[in-house]
């Protein structure tokens, strides 16, 4: 039985940024953006995601790719009266959820986020996919 929400990594990229691990989120907000250090340098401190930093992102992904999709301040997840909501936190690309962009130019956007849904960070080229997964009943 689950304890608590999880991202489920469901792609290789996704994978290797989380060290092939779900991501416990075991305090909210739950913040996800992009790595601000080098881009040659991995993480390698799973303690530090799963804990998070004492300010900035929970969640740090190197995107290195040609194209970037995720903003140094992407979304965060947060949890309400039993319920848990996604926020695009004004990134360019937004975030896509079940299909669905959230956000997007800066614009931001917010809704609330169900158990097996799947989150794209940035665009539909994003090669950051996760699941959502809610702590059992």
């Amino acid at each position: 039985m689950l304890t608590f929400p999880r991202l489920v990594p469901l792609t290789d990229i996704a994978q290797e940024a989380v060290n092939g691990d779900p991501v416990i989120i075991q305090r909210f907000p739950f913040k996800v953006g992009r790595e601000r250090r080098s881009t040659a340098v991995k993480i390698s401190n799973l303690a530090n995601r799963l804990t998070g930093p004492a300010r900035g992102n929970d969640l740090q992904l190197i995107d290195d790719g040609e194209c970037v999709n995720v903003s140094s301040s992407h979304f965060m997840i947060e949890a309400e009266g039993g319920k848990y909501f996604i926020t695009d936190l004004g990134s360019q690309c937004g975030t896509i959820v079940e299909g669905k962009r959230l956000g997007g130019n800066r614009r931001g956007g917010r809704q609330e986020l169900l158990d097996q849904e799947v989150i794209i960070v940035g665009s539909a080229k994003s090669p950051f996919v996760f699941k959502f997964r809610t702590p059992a009943a």
